[in-house]
This record gives C-alpha cells, structure tokens and sequence, in this order.
C-alpha cells in the first residue's frame, strides 16, 4: 500500500506458520497443478501461507472496504478456490475507511489477521489492526477484533508481518515517525502480545536512496525470508506505479537484528519493474515454499504501465508468483518479474 500521510494531507513463512520460510518437504502432486501468472486477478499485497496441508491466501481488495481469505491444496488451485470474507469494515466511525494489506499468522493456538485501516470521516487515518479467530479452519471461524496495534507513535501505520527468530516472536511494520520526513520507514520489535510490544523498536531503515523515493519516500510491506545462515528481509519502495519496486535488507542469523548496525540495504532495487515481459510496479511481497518444495515469491503487480488518476485506486494490481534462485553465496536472486501464463518449472 502507498503511504499517503504527508502528500496528501499537506499537498500520503513452518512451525506455527508465520511469515519467515522454512524447509518444508517436497510432496508429490498431479501434472495438471500448473501455476499461471496472473495466479489471483485484482488482489494487490498478496500473502500466501502454507499451515497443516493448505495454502492461504489473501490480499488487498481493489474497494478496500474487506478482509477476504481463500485456500487450496496446492498453489495452482488458490486460481479458482472459492474466496471468503472474513471481515467487513462498519459502516461509520473508527475502522470505516480504507482497508489494507490484511495478512494472516497462526500462533499461541489462534489465527491473527493484521491489517491497516482508515476512519470513516478521513480514509487516510490508517493505522494497524489485529483480529483474532479460533478453530482449524479460519474461513468458518468468528472473528473478534483485538485491538490496535500499540506503537510509539499515533501516526500512519501499516504493513505489520510476523516472524519467528531464535524462540522470539518479531513483528516489523512500517509507519511514519515524527520529525523524519518520509511517509514510512521500517520498524521491528519483539512482541508481547499481539497487540503490543516486549521492547522498545529498532528502525531498521528510512528510505534515502534515489529508488526509494520516486513519488513518495517509502519504505513498507516487509517480508522475512531465512535462508543460508542468514535473514533477508525485502521491502517495497516508491510510489505505487510503474516506479514501485522491492529493495532488500540483509542480516546474519547469529546477530542482534534489533541493532540496525547488523543490517546492510542493497544499493539498488532487487526486483523491478520490467518492460520486456509487460510487469509494471512488482512489490508488496511474501513468501512461501510450494508443494513442490520450492522457494517462491508472491508480489503483485500490473500488465501496463499507464494509469488514469491516481494508482492507489486502478484495480489491476495483480497477485503473482515466481521461484527464487540463490546466488553462490545464499543470497537470493529474485530475477525480473516473469510475463504471463504457465509457469517454467
């Protein structure tokens, strides 16, 4: 989601199956579970989980008026699994303006759902929400809304993902400080609970660099992927056109991640947008390992580059997956957004 505070007001992945990836065991599936691209048309922000045999998906919706949920068996099926709503905003008051970026975890025997909302007298009022369901199955489950999510600031908050590190249970988010002039910046703390805070949050980066700040200055949707001894944590940067793009931040396993000292930021975006296979503004991403045991990305994004008005509100940001190769020193290389249609295995 394009952080709108400044601009607009003054001119705006196993265990418990959260977001950090881990090796799951390859399973056996039929021929016929073919992936294609766009894999969920007009969902932008994808996550996909994978908990206890299913894959969930959710994301924003273009009305931002909900929270949707649908699962399948494998990748291929999220396509054309029927789609559930979870949540509707109110019709009025707190809550009632724009819904974001939703994604769900599975801990302390409960699914939490985090998402940003706005207020019904001013859409752009966003901060972060938690709601929580019991039972196996989270599409047929109650919902009850937990609370906000306590930060040091009362300012524009979104984008909270969880990860578990060395028996700690973080959540990074992104939201806009006092006195930094940026729309957001990252942020990462353990938690409490699953609305507050166990310490006080490190900022991990403010978005400075020329790519980052095309449009707006942001730095938002973090994803934690865990792999060869180290964390590599991606972002999405810049406005949410042709210009959005991911940008990555890199740890070693072993060292403080609360000291933005042990994290490095890439020079230049990891992924972009590319013009050759007609995928304009990738970013917002997660990740998850198929059934097929592979690493995947899962980012959306749009089959052209020029948009009428404002891009927060075209409704063609498409979800979309692709596999993730690793360099000979771990690092992983996400490549350019692949075009349309099946997937190469």
């Amino acid at each position: 989601m394009l952080n709108h505070l400044m601009n607009r007001r003054d001119l705006l992945a196993g265990g418990a199956a959260l977001t950090i990836a881990t090796q799951v065991p390859a399973v056996a599936q039929p021929k016929e579970a073919k992936i294609e691209n766009p894999l969920v048309l007009q969902r932008a922000d994808p996550q996909i989980l994978r908990h206890d045999g299913w894959f969930y998906f959710t994301g924003s919706v273009p009305e931002y008026d909900r929270i949707v949920l649908r699962r399948a068996k494998t990748i291929a099926g999220l396509k054309d699994a029927p789609e559930t709503v979870l949540w509707r905003r109110p019709a009025s008051g707190k809550l009632a303006g724009y819904i974001w970026a939703p994604e769900i975890h599975h801990f302390d025997g409960a699914w939490h759902v985090y998402f940003a909302a706005g207020n019904g007298d001013d859409k752009f009022h966003i901060r972060t929400y938690v709601l929580r369901g019991q039972g196996a199955n989270p599409l047929a489950t109650d919902w009850t809304l937990l609370g906000q999510l306590e930060t040091p600031w009362d300012t524009f908050t979104l984008d909270s993902t969880i990860f578990e590190h060395k028996g700690v249970r973080y959540i990074c988010w992104a939201q806009h400080e006092p006195g930094i002039a940026t729309n957001s910046n990252l942020y990462l703390a353990p938690l409490k609970t699953p609305t507050t805070l166990a310490a006080p949050p490190a900022r991990l980066t403010v978005p400075t660099l020329d790519w980052e700040v095309q449009g707006f200055k942001v730095a938002e949707g973090p994803a934690l992927l865990a792999r060869n001894g180290k964390l590599f944590l991606t972002y999405s940067a810049s406005a949410t056109d042709a210009r959005y793009c991911l940008g990555m931040l890199t740890a070693d396993a072993d060292a403080d991640i609360m000291d933005p000292a042990s994290w490095t930021k890439s020079p230049v975006p990891v992924f972009a947008t590319s013009e050759a296979n007609k995928v304009f503004g990738p970013g917002h991403n997660s990740f998850v390992i198929d059934e097929k045991g592979r690493d995947l990305l899962v980012y959306h994004g749009r089959d052209y580059r020029e948009i009428k008005g404002d891009p927060l509100f075209d409704p063609n940001r498409h979800a979309r997956v692709q596999p993730i190769r690793y360099g000979a020193d771990g690092t992983p290389d996400f490549g350019v957004p692949v075009r349309n249609g099946l997937l190469r295995r």
